[in-house]
């Protein structure tokens, strides 16, 4: 099933960002940030639970920049499944607190109201806060913590009277999540509809709204699969106001959603910055990738070229393989169902420490790392601390020393003695002190 989506909105300095953090930072997730100015929404996942938002803050609706950003706003408000509206409890209500707290009432939408940076002498009684309508707020700070267990308890208990099952976690034996990602008319509702007419046996079709991601499952090779189509997404700027934003705040809490993406590309057309801006939230997402090149089949290109073009456009992500595919003839649609349960396997891959460690005993004897003249950084042992994606930790001396060419040395070392295609690798390097 979807994770269900819970948007944090609230006027600038209010402390969302930093809420924002420490709830997905407690599952270690990394975040992603949709391109574009720096007061975009970012998405993050929370412990495979549910799908976090934070939203840009509310100022002047007669400035076009922050009209646009009261549209994020709204367009969150809309999408999310609940909604957390932060206030800085120092201040005491003013209109704008007042048309947030409309806003998201509005929408019938379980809401909490989180009265932020309670830690501080000059935080006001709860009583100045009545007005707004929104009972049984709860003081936090996400500087010291207060109230944010209680924050996480309430989040998941009005989840649960919601309907969603926040209690399932991820595992191995459920499905896996297949997310078609790519701009508008790049042929994903095609490639869904034929791979959900490529598969051995269809389990069940879940519906979706204009708005939200349609989904189907399907059995490969004795594994459920779960297609995610997802809508086209253009450049933050032209998107328009209403649906085609809901859409796309849908379409970025699937990559959340998704084990693996297939990151569509239209061989008719030169690839994009947005191609490329997309895969690189899927890698920071930690999620596998498969590049998919559609409508080959109205394409005179040499595949060769089509190739060299993606080498090229699409180098920071060489682990990622490429298919050539045709909706209409259904060339090789059933390789991406197995390029999938490949890449899910090396995601959920364990490498034992005794071969880590000799591995990165030959890698620092073929070449050691650079240093200062009486100073080298020293790496002594690595472990693999987490899967999916596949997380990786070196213990040493001197390691801020390590230049970051010599990250990418251990990550191509790691790829050449594992197949991890598909799937990005994560380091942390730590001193032993």
């Amino acid at each position: 099933m979807k994770l269900p989506v819970v948007a944090i909105i609230g006027q600038t300095n209010a402390g969302k960002s930093s809420i924002f953090n420490r709830l997905v930072r407690k599952s270690q997730a990394i975040v992603a940030r949709e391109a574009g100015t720096t007061r975009d929404n970012v998405i993050g996942n929370v412990e495979g639970q549910y799908v976090l938002i934070d939203t840009a803050g509310l100022k002047d609706p007669n400035d076009e920049f922050e009209a646009h950003i009261q549209d994020q706003i709204d367009d969150a408000v809309n999408s999310a499944d609940m909604i957390l509206i932060a206030m800085d409890s120092t201040k005491y209500p003013n209109h704008d607190d007042k048309l947030i707290a409309k806003k998201a009432l509005k929408s019938g939408k379980p809401t909490i109201l989180l009265l932020n940076k309670s830690d501080l002498g000059e935080a006001l009684p709860l009583e100045e806060f009545y007005s707004l309508g929104i009972s049984n707020p709860i003081r936090s700070s996400a500087t010291t913590g207060l109230g944010l267990n209680e924050l996480r308890g309430r989040i998941l208990q009005s989840l649960k009277d919601a309907g969603f099952n926040t209690h399932q976690k991820a595992s191995k034996t459920e499905s896996l999540k297949l997310a078609l990602i790519g701009r508008p008319n790049v042929g994903k509702s095609s490639l869904f509809n034929s791979l959900a007419k490529k598969q051995q046996a269809i389990v069940a079709n879940l519906s979706g709204t204009t708005r939200d991601v349609n989904r189907t499952e399907i059995r490969y090779k004795g594994q459920t699969i779960e297609l995610l189509d997802t809508a086209g997404l253009r450049k933050p700027g032209k998107r328009e106001v209403g649906i085609e934003k809901f859409s796309a705040l849908r379409s970025l809490a699937a990559i959340e959603e998704a084990d693996i993406c297939c990151l569509l590309v239209d061989a008719t057309e030169p690839h994009s910055k947005l191609d490329q801006s997309l895969a690189g939230q899927i890698i920071d997402a930690g999620k596998g990738i498969i590049i998919v090149v559609t409508k080959t089949d109205l394409e005179h290109k040499d595949s060769d070229e089509i190739l060299d073009d993606l080498e090229y456009d699409f180098n920071f992500v060489p682990y990622a393989p490429v298919v050539m595919t045709s909706s209409l003839t259904g060339k090789n649609v059933t390789k991406i169902f197995e390029l999938a349960q490949q890449i899910d396997k090396a995601r959920h891959a364990e490498l034992k420490t005794s071969d880590l460690n000799k591995l990165l005993e030959d890698a620092v004897r073929s070449h050691a790392p650079a240093g200062l003249k009486n100073t080298h950084p020293k790496l002594r042992y690595m472990v693999q601390t987490d899967t999916c994606p596949p997380w990786f930790v070196v213990y040493g001396s001197n390691l801020s020393l390590l230049h970051w060419s010599y990250k990418r040395y251990l990550e191509r070392r790691l790829r050449e003695a594992y197949d991890f295609t598909g799937t990005p690798i994560c380091f942390s390097f730590r001193n032993r002190d």
